[in-house]
């Protein structure tokens, strides 16, 4: 870590005579809806709540059971989290009264993956590539790692400060290019030091027998928690770890985040290259489509990485050729477990630490990101995975083992001078709470959401399916009793009536055949912008 470079450009933005450091930010917030006995729900997405193909708000992840809340661009965490519990509100006052949304990020209530039903998104051409591409990755992963749910934190820098800001990094004057430069710098410090939101903030450290039974079995070094229960132990966040979202395949890639351009040419590489093993699925049987094809990846968002580049795309454009044409507008941060104690799943104050933290890799250094580095960043993730909470774990910076505890605090200490920049700013002492709530935590690894989990389930003897439905009745009865105003449920309403009828003329306006359809898709490579 260049502390020096850091607090150089730390001194250098807080002299700015106007410095509008608050960002914008946004959630995407997954919740699996399960029965009030613990199994995951058969039923189709409620009709009640809008198309999952068209609604602005409120969609479907993988499968029809998961639900996908989204937040518009806020200032204020205050604001995302006001939308986000609304939408909890309207949800719960539709679904039926013995279904639930699962407040853990590791899901329960299956035996088999076939229980866990795919997405679906009507007739449309666009809506049968939704999930014929989720059907490929039941063939490719299986269901149980995609029913897994998380929330991801959108955000973008302040506009107005770019004209400064990009001088400051010493980008030059402030373009789009010099826009992009900085996102990548961001993106490849989140690689580097990522790990650091795994300790603080994954809570999915044990999980059910059944959903190991379909990912394989019971890994090497998992014990019986409780009853049905099982974990590593010292695990922080097993969604982000080899039973979770990696997997051999894509171990083995690398996609390079040194520059826009080496982005995209890498992912869309991924994109256009054949892969034996999909080749072996095949990509028709008969008239049913298994996967959209038979490449490394069949579209961009099948790359799991912990943060992405993100530009808004228009219909029917690739992300990849949204991102070469217009820059990145935003990041999306996706290595977040749900917070079971919470009940949107995450608070103001860890969407305020996520701002520091994000603010700490745009302004530490951020040199290229190389293949033997980069791998060296994916073994830590891994480690704190699965080892977090060992007070003996040492991970890997700059080819020194170094102490989790110590990298963490030395960390946490760059980020005092930004927090009372950012109080100064309006947080009112907010932003240096959220601080020190997590500096508790790596002071005593007991006060993380993972320890707790373990704590709780351990002192009660209770299996993870049972604790995972207590705290989600909890939730449940905290927003049914607040029932929304007349007048906010009955713009939820018109929003579920308007995305039908979008939904409705999507599939109207079809001319083309679905498989013409994928090859003009898929006919738009990267020299295309």
């Amino acid at each position: 870590m260049n502390i020096h470079r850091f607090q150089q450009r730390l001194s250098s933005l807080a002299a700015l005579p106007l410095s509008p450091v608050l960002g914008l930010k946004g959630l995407e917030k997954e919740s699996l809806r399960i029965t009030c006995d613990g199994r995951i729900a058969r039923t189709p997405h409620p009709q009640a709540l809008g198309s999952a193909l068209t609604h602005p708000h409120i969609t479907t992840d993988y499968s029809e059971a998961l639900l996908e809340f989204i937040t518009p661009p806020a200032e204020l965490p205050e604001t995302g989290l006001g939308f986000l519990d609304e939408i909890h509100r309207f949800v719960y006052a539709v679904l039926p009264q013995d279904e639930l949304l699962l407040c853990t990020s590791m899901p329960i209530g299956f035996d088999r993956d076939e229980d866990i039903p795919i997405a679906r998104y009507g007739n449309s051409n666009i809506g049968r590539m939704k999930h014929i591409y989720r059907v490929g990755l039941a063939h490719r992963y299986g269901r149980a790692m995609q029913a897994i749910a998380g929330i991801h934190f959108n955000y973008s820098l302040p506009t107005a400060l770019w004209p400064e800001l990009s001088p400051l990094l010493e980008l030059g004057p402030a373009s789009q290019a010099s826009q992009a430069a900085a996102y990548f710098a961001l993106i490849r410090n989140v690689q580097r030091y990522g790990w650091l939101l795994l300790y603080l903030f994954g809570a999915s450290p044990a999980v059910d027998r059944h959903f190991l039974t379909c990912r394989g079995g019971i890994p090497q070094g998992f014990e019986e928690l409780t009853p049905d229960t099982f974990a590593p132990p010292f695990a922080t966040s097993l969604r982000m770890s080899d039973i979770g979202y990696k997997n051999k395949t894509q171990a083995a890639l690398f996609i390079s985040t040194n520059t826009l351009d080496e982005y995209v040419r890498s992912l869309c590489h991924a994109i256009e290259t054949p892969h034996p093993p999909y080749q072996a699925i095949g990509v028709k049987a008969g008239d049913h489509y298994r996967q959209l094809n038979a490449n490394i990846l069949q579209i961009e968002n099948e790359y799991y990485s912990p943060i992405r580049p993100k530009q808004v795309a228009r219909p029917y454009e690739k992300p990849t050729l949204a991102l070469k044409r217009r820059g990145v507008r935003y990041v999306e941060l996706r290595a977040l477990d749900l917070d079971p104690f919470e009940p949107l799943g995450i608070g103001a104050g860890q969407m305020r630490f996520l701002e520091l933290f994000l603010w700490f890799c745009l302004l530490q250094d951020s040199p290229p990101l190389e293949r033997e580095e980069y791998q060296r960043c994916q073994q830590n993730l891994l480690l704190t995975a699965q080892r977090g909470r060992d007070p003996q774990l040492r991970l890997q910076d700059d080819g020194q083992e170094i102490p989790l505890r110590h990298w963490a605090e030395r960390i946490l200490a760059c980020l005092e001078p930004l927090s009372r920049l950012f109080d100064e700013q309006g947080g009112d002492g907010a932003y240096g709470q959220a601080l020190a709530d997590q500096q508790c935590k790596v002071a005593d690894a007991a006060h993380t959401p993972s320890a707790r989990m373990i704590a709780e389930m351990t002192s009660r003897h209770e299996p993870f399916t049972a604790f995972a439905l207590r705290l989600s009745q909890a939730h449940a009865d905290h927003f049914r009793q607040r029932p929304l105003p007349e007048e906010r449920y009955r713009w939820f309403e018109q929003q579920a009536r308007r995305s039908w009828a979008d939904q409705h003329r999507l599939e109207q306006e079809d001319r083309l055949s679905f498989e013409e359809f994928l090859r003009r898709y898929f006919s738009e490579t990267c020299q295309a912008a």
